[in-house]
């Protein structure tokens, strides 16, 4: 019988480790080339997507980013979703020029938001839809790289996501998990043959594609997970797109860091059991894409729960093993293994300027997650909003995240 329990506990917790392992090597050996391209033989038409909901001390700034974009400027429209937004904070969005959508909602969602400003949008102006969130900002380049990507046949486009700000320990934690899930999550499932996952902001996709999955769309949170998954079920294909950078404001807090986690972990649980049958179906059919978004992701552990596990197990190990019937190296081996998928995808400047800074915070952070999984109930059915405040980008990283 004790046997048998630590069977399930290695397998489940080594099989976590296994697949970070995988995805993080094939991101780091195997990594998916773009075909080369030569002169841009035209330019889509996009429209920027802005849902900003109670965003006024930074949306001005980041709509006003867009305008710097090595993008002809007759070819691309930024278009402002303002949800709660304050009527002068929309006048002066108006007053730069910059298009606004004001909608309100009895209970606020981002699906609601893009879906009543594809209503009121012309289907026939735009190839391609962008989302971003309020507080993005484009690197300069970001729409000529979706473009190019775009020629080339791909309708549905990730773009790497990086930190905007590392100006707090939580700040650097939340980088540091962005860069591993850029590689792992993109970057590795693009090197073996599977979809990307995508984020909510920093997104492409085709107009029409984007508008039709957006209509099939219900989600307070977890958002991603039911976009990425309509998208997949009919047919697409995700691509990550490492050169096509947006910055994104990291957590400074650790109340920032629990409502955006309680709100990921949640839609995460909720997502694997709406998910799980059909899951399985799909992959008796040889939808192995599908599959691996509906089930194979969403049964993994966070890696801080999937940290604490593996080191709680090893510890246990060590202290106990007579009595137990694994050998304690299994344990040391699954340890190490996770290590090396968690150092694999991070840039060598990360040891040098912060792994002190993240080693010292691990273990309050690993705490909240700890405490989140019993304090889950509900977080599905509410809107927990990430309030932001970074207007510049201090990101000593930038150069050299994901290469």
């Amino acid at each position: 019988m004790i046997l048998a329990i630590e069977l399930i506990i290695f397998g489940y917790l080594g099989g976590c480790v296994l697949y970070n392992l995988l995805f993080s090597v094939a991101g780091k050996l195997f990594p998916k080339k773009n075909k080369v391209a030569g002169e841009v033989s035209s330019y889509c038409r996009i429209a920027i997507l802005v849902p900003a909901y109670k965003e006024d001390d930074i949306i001005l700034h980041a709509a006003i980013s867009y305008e710097s974009l090595n993008y002809p400027a007759n070819s691309y429209k930024v278009i402002v979703i303002a949800d709660s937004l304050k009527p002068t904070t929309i006048q002066t969005l108006e007053e730069e020029g910059i298009a606004v959508i004001p909608v309100s909602f009895k209970k606020s969602t981002k699906a609601k938001s893009l879906n009543a400003a594809f209503a009121q949008l012309d289907d026939n102006i735009y190839d391609l839809a962008v989302i971003a969130d309020a507080d993005n900002i484009p690197a300069p380049d970001f729409l000529q790289q979706i473009n190019i990507a775009y020629q080339q046949g791909h309708h549905v486009i990730q773009g790497q996501r990086v930190a905007k700000n590392m100006d707090s320990p939580f700040a650097i934690l939340d980088a540091a998990n962005e860069i591993i899930a850029n590689h792992i999550n993109r970057k590795g499932a693009n090197a073996l043959g599977l979809s990307a996952s995508i984020i909510g902001s920093g997104i492409a996709f085709d107009y029409q594609v984007m508008k039709q999955a957006l209509q099939e769309t219900e989600a307070t949170g977890g958002f991603d997970k039911v976009l990425q998954q309509l998208l997949v079920d009919k047919g697409y294909k995700i691509h990550y797109l490492e050169e096509a950078l947006m910055f994104d404001e990291k957590v400074e807090n650790a109340a920032a860091f629990e409502n955006q986690r309680k709100r990921w972990l949640s839609s995460q649980f909720v997502y694997l059991r709406h998910y799980f049958v059909r899951g399985f179906r799909a992959l008796l059919k040889g939808r192995i894409d599908y599959f691996y978004m509906s089930v194979g992701q969403n049964m993994l552990l966070p890696r801080m729960l999937l940290l604490a596990g593996v080191v709680f197990m090893t510890a246990l190990y060590l202290v106990f093993g007579r009595y137990l019937a694994l050998p304690v190296s299994a344990w040391l081996i699954c340890l190490g293994a996770f290590a090396i998928s968690m150092m694999l995808p991070l840039p060598g400047k990360f040891y040098s300027k912060y792994m002190f800074t993240v080693l010292m915070n691990l273990p309050h952070v690993i705490g909240i997650m700890l405490s989140l999984v019993f304090r889950l109930k509900g977080a599905d059915k509410t809107f927990i909003h990430t309030k932001h405040s970074k207007t510049t980008i201090d990101n000593p990283l930038v150069n050299v995240t994901g290469k």
